[in-house]
């Protein structure tokens, strides 16, 4: 009779080991499938996150001029970057700043701290959440050559503003200019307990395009410039090129790498892990498995010095039993896919929150109010099952099922049929 045929039945006669044997495989299978989902997640999370969040670099100096900012801002390396210049104005009567209770004199002469900006959203605040726009939209590079203004909340809720209204901002020698309210924003930190200034406060900041604050006349050359990179890896061939552009002296270039460590390192910590997981689940299930064939080997001795005294050769032996635990993989492969996804979700959700919290709290100067705000996206979007990922398992179980019978399949290759019908009479 076909081996195959043999397996076929031997799998009908003995359904209660094999459903046993389909157990123990299809709960590898679901751990393998796991691991993959788990580090495809935390991958693709990766990229995304080191896309939004990146690595800041803030070059600060007397020579920082808008065409130096836009020449570093097209170097290769630079993934986007935002000139800044920021100033304090004195608003008109009808925008006064909000200040906190109890401040002496109620604060009406405080002022607005006004920022010039390319673009609101890839600043450092508004990319980790701590700042979201709530409301109408923010600044964009298209807004460079227009006066429209984004404001906080609090500041628009004092004064009954809301998108699409028109505010006036104060400038040097009285000067006063309209501005569209084109957004509304929050600011999700809480304010300093100690006294700060009206300007200070994340309430008084207003966000317009740089050339406003100095058609406002307070100000021409950019405070700063902040540069966007992949890694913190790349900054000192950034530096070198800051260098060539404004001297070796007369600059400062900081690097801000902290919210790329909190939330790509976790990341990759886990995406390593879910890696070695998979290598360990694929080694102890072929281990797991093949003790249970070769359990089933001895178990069959006399089944298969039967078969070998009729003239069966050993090698079709070992082929039968390499179907009937191969058989089993399609079966194996559905439960992994019912299970693998939920398994992969709550796995990375666990060990992505104590990344995160082990990384806020290795920062003490992080709050936790501030930590939680970083990111509060799911800890591992978009798992799913992919014809790639379930290939790769189908791969490495069809390895499982070869190694856990082939090397028990040695010691019948050691059988002699005389020896084994004569132990069993």
């Amino acid at each position: 009779m076909n081996f195959v045929k043999r397996a076929a039945f031997s799998l009908v006669a003995r359904a209660g080991k094999a459903a046993l044997l389909l157990g123990v495989f299809g709960v590898i299978c679901a751990l393998l499938l796991g691991g993959f989902l788990l580090r495809g997640a935390t991958e693709r999370r990766e990229a995304e996150t080191q896309r939004r969040v990146g690595v800041d670099v803030t070059v600060r100096g007397d020579g920082l001029t808008s065409a130096v900012v836009g020449r570093l801002g097209t170097y290769p390396l630079v993934e986007r970057y935002n000139e800044l210049l920021r100033a304090v104005t004195v608003p008109p009567p009808g925008l006064a700043a909000v200040v906190p209770e109890g401040t002496p004199g109620g604060g009406g002469k405080d002022g607005l701290t006004l920022n010039g900006v390319r673009a609101s959203d890839t600043l450092l605040d508004f990319a980790t959440g701590r700042v979201r726009v709530v409301a109408g939209r923010g600044i964009t590079v298209a807004d460079a050559r227009r006066k429209v203004i984004l404001l906080e909340r609090r500041l628009a809720a004092k004064h009954g503003l809301a998108v699409g209204d028109t505010v006036e901002l104060g400038g040097a020698g009285g000067r006063r200019e309209p501005f569209e309210v084109v957004g509304l924003y929050r600011d999700t930190r809480q304010d300093p307990p100690q006294w700060t200034s009206a300007a200070d406060l994340g309430a008084n900041q207003v966000y317009v395009p740089v050339a406003a604050v100095t058609a406002l006349g307070l100000g021409v050359k950019p405070t700063e410039a902040v540069f966007t990179i992949g890694s913190p890896d790349l900054a000192e061939r950034l530096h070198a090129e800051a260098v060539r552009l404004l001297g070796p002296k007369g600059f400062r270039f900081d690097v801000n790498d902290k919210p790329y460590r909190d939330q790509v390192l976790p990341l990759r910590r886990v995406g390593a892990f879910a890696g070695a997981l998979v290598w360990l689940i694929a080694l102890c299930g072929a281990a797991i498995l093949g003790l249970v064939v070769l359990l089933t080997v001895k178990e069959r001795r006399a089944e298969l010095g039967m078969l070998l005294a009729l003239g069966e050769r050993k090698w079709k032996l070992i082929g039968q039993h390499t179907v009937e635990v191969t058989v089993l993989l399609v079966p194996a492969l559905g439960v992994a896919a019912l299970a693998g996804q939920s398994l992969a979700h709550r796995a990375g959700e666990t060990l992505l929150a104590r990344e995160q919290y082990g990384g806020a709290a290795s920062h003490p100067g992080t709050a936790p109010h501030e930590a939680a705000a970083l990111d509060d996206t799911p800890a591992v979007p978009d798992i799913r099952v992919s014809a790639g990922d379930l290939g790769k398992v189908a791969g490495i179980g069809l390895g499982i099922a070869l190694v856990s019978t082939v090397v028990p399949g040695v010691g019948i290759l050691r059988l002699h049929p005389r020896s084994i019908l004569t132990d069993t009479e």
